[in-house]
């Protein structure tokens, strides 16, 4: 293995968009927990993933109501609360803003390099992505990085893909694609010949039907997962 390809949001960054959430709750007065929040908003994300393939890469606004619906119904609440305080966008005021690195996401990246393995991004996002990669630290620990906004084609779509291999100088059959949307990622990554590996932090749940890729919760998991290439490095 030469190279790892990785997605950008739920595999290397994340949003505490349930803290979020609760909080907006509590001010209608309804009370759910993050551990509620969390797994409603995995299924969630895995429903849309599964229905509508590219819709989460869109603007919020295409999807916000109906995305609502399916997380209320996932947490037993009624669809006649106060969906426009609910959707309105959170934007944290913090120096690194909303998006944030999962703690190991820069140590494994680390490692990685370490080992003479090239890292690169495969994402699709709007013109935010360098931003994100900036504030978060991640974009020095990244040697190529392709963005859906900026080469005018989004995953599943094998066109970005060849892309990043183009870029990077490397086959397919040398990479390894590491991702949290099974139709995206993993489809798409298969369509020009890359292994993959995918993300989802509640074992099985939300990907009953995913039975031919090899699952893991989260980046951590990434190194002793494929630590017989690592020692063959």
């Amino acid at each position: 293995m030469k190279y790892i390809w990785f997605d950008l949001g739920y595999t290397l960054v994340y949003v505490n968009r349930e803290l979020s959430y609760q909080h907006k709750l509590k001010q209608i007065g309804v009370d759910v927990s993050l551990e509620e929040l969390k797994l409603a908003y995995h299924y969630t994300d895995k429903y849309f993933m599964r229905e509508f393939p590219g819709l989460l890469g869109k603007n919020h606004e295409a999807y916000a109501t109906s995305y609502h619906k399916i997380l209320h119904d996932y947490l037993n609440l009624t669809n006649d609360l106060n969906l426009e305080l609910l959707m309105k966008p959170d934007y944290v005021d913090e120096p690194k803003g909303r998006w944030r690195a999962f703690d190991d996401t820069i140590p494994v990246l680390r490692k990685l390099k370490e080992k003479g393995i090239g890292v690169g991004l495969i994402s699709n996002w709007n013109h935010t992505a360098r931003k994100v990669l900036e504030e978060t630290g991640i974009i020095g620990h990244l040697d190529h990085i392709i963005v859906s906004s900026e080469v005018d084609v989004e995953k599943p779509n094998e066109r970005i893909f060849n892309i990043a291999l183009e870029k990077a100088g490397v086959a397919a059959n040398e990479c390894l694609y590491v991702g949290d949307n099974y139709y995206d990622d993993v489809v798409g990554s298969r369509k020009v010949g890359m292994d993959s590996i995918l993300i989802n932090p509640f074992d099985k749940k939300g990907i009953e039907e995913v039975e031919d890729v090899q699952v893991i919760s989260n980046i951590k998991e990434l190194l002793p997962t494929i630590k017989p290439v690592l020692l063959s490095v």
